[in-house]
């Protein structure tokens, strides 16, 4: 079965899934109290299955039979009384300082940290699971919009992007090797000055944000999908199938971090080792070439010939680079002038746009211990209609939004923009195969309380 096959059935499965879910989350919500073994403390009095069904008191003792209520920094404590049941003091105070540690290193690794707050949740705060994944997502929440603060101002690391055409590369078609490949720190600097004097006068260096915003905006609405179709799922799990399956994933994405950091130390190891190599070489060259002149009678005669030779190469190359279309040379500059923006307003508009429709619906439809705001319940047909409302808001959002990258990607190929070997070559089987593995991420993040940076990563 070919990859494109694969992810159709995928796609239908999941879809089965939402039509079959979805309604089965309704009734999981309206499940009797007689079947149920926990003693709740409303109403009066009253048992539940789940504590999850127990407004106010969503912590379970096992060893009681006892919903409670988890009260931060508690002091006191009278075991079977709901209202005080534990003193969790310590715990919140060791907690609070090593959730803060937490947040902090996962946000410089680029991931939201939610593969560590889960299972703290349930360690260190003696979280249930369902309640540890949703403090997970909070925590999320704010470490992301920290590293957004941060890497907003950021710039790329290749601040040195040309306007000219560049040597095609055979391993990326459409991409171009990066002018700084094989060459010593004085040669790229002679190479930087030689450009900036050719061509028409109007030469300077490009960069662009860290964010890639084209990306952000066909990713971030795919990963929300599959972040609601998680939600839903996880209400029917129990807690023991829940745990489980949060074991399998944060252990493979662990186990396939562990490897790749050994990948990237052996790439970091070999690019230092090859600059130190680079360096030698160009050190001893320029040796050679002043002793060359020193002993060597006939050394004035052979440093013009190869004067000579590296003048009409410069030549060729500048005849080359004055063959380049003129109307391509001017689209191709405005092209990167356009990426180079640090805060392009419109597409930091639209991400807003996408997260502030998402809110509205979801505070519309409610749900995980939220009253919906127009007072519908998972019984009422409006919250269906809302809850496809969620993924037609965002699938569409990725869809147009897949589209123009597809589109800006053909319009830059046309003209020879220079491109990073490190960009993504949007077409219409890159935006499937992003797409399903973003979904499947959004789902899992959504399902266990993660970010999804781990997954995507």
């Amino acid at each position: 079965m070919s990859f494109l096959h694969r992810q159709s059935f995928f796609v239908a499965l999941l879809l089965a899934l939402v039509i079959y879910i979805v309604p089965l989350a309704s009734a999981a919500e309206s499940k009797c109290a007689g079947e149920s073994q926990f003693s709740c403390p409303n109403c009066g009095g009253i048992s539940v299955s789940d504590c999850m069904d127990c407004d106010g008191y969503l912590f379970t003792d096992y060893n009681y039979g006892l919903c409670y209520n988890r009260k931060l920094f508690n002091t006191n404590a009278e075991n079977g009384n709901s209202d005080n049941h534990y003193p969790f003091l310590w715990t919140d105070i060791v907690g609070t300082i090593v959730w803060f540690l937490t947040a902090g290193i996962a946000t410089a690794c680029g991931v939201g940290g939610g593969g560590i707050y889960v299972p703290m949740g349930i360690l260190l705060l003696r979280f249930p699971p369902k309640p540890s994944s949703g403090l997970s997502q909070a925590s999320i929440f704010g470490a992301s919009l920290g590293g957004i603060l941060v890497n907003i101002r950021k710039r790329h690391p290749d601040e040195h992007i040309r306007d000219t055409k560049g040597t095609p590369s055979e391993e990326h078609p459409g991409k171009m090797i990066a002018y700084e490949k094989g060459k010593g720190p004085m040669e790229i600097e002679d190479d930087r000055e030689k450009y900036l004097d050719g061509g028409d006068g109007k030469r300077k260096f490009y960069t662009r944000p860290v964010i890639d915003y084209n990306m952000a905006l066909f990713l971030a609405p795919m990963e929300m999908a599959g972040a609601v179709l998680g939600v839903i799922i996880q209400r029917v799990f129990p807690n023991w199938l829940f745990l489980c399956f949060a074991a399998v994933v944060l252990g493979f994405t662990a186990f396939k971090t562990f490897k790749k950091f050994f990948v990237a130390y052996a790439k970091d190891k070999a690019a230092k080792e090859e600059r130190i190599e680079l360096t030698k070489r160009e050190s001893q060259r320029v040796l050679e070439s002043q002793k060359k002149k020193e002993s060597d009678a006939n050394g004035e005669g052979a440093a013009s010939d190869a004067v000579d030779d590296v003048e009409g190469n410069a030549n060729t190359k500048e005849e080359k680079e004055e063959e380049d279309d003129p109307k391509q040379l001017e689209q191709r500059r405005k092209f990167l002038e356009e990426d180079s923006r640090q805060y392009p307003f419109e597409k930091i508009s639209y991400l807003i746009l996408l997260w502030i429709g998402l809110t509205v619906i979801t505070f519309l439809k409610g749900g995980k211990g939220v009253d919906s705001v127009i007072g519908i319940t998972c019984q009422d047909a409006g919250f269906y209609v809302l809850v496809a409302a969620q993924f037609l808001w965002t699938l569409g959002f990725a869809a147009v939004f897949g589209y123009k990258n597809v589109k800006g990607v053909n319009e830059r190929v046309a003209v020879n923009y220079p491109f990073n070997e490190t960009d993504v070559m949007w077409d219409f089987k890159k935006l499937q195969f992003y797409s399903f593995f973003t979904f499947v991420a959004g789902i899992v993040a959504g399902l266990i309380g993660i970010g999804g940076g781990m997954v995507l990563g």
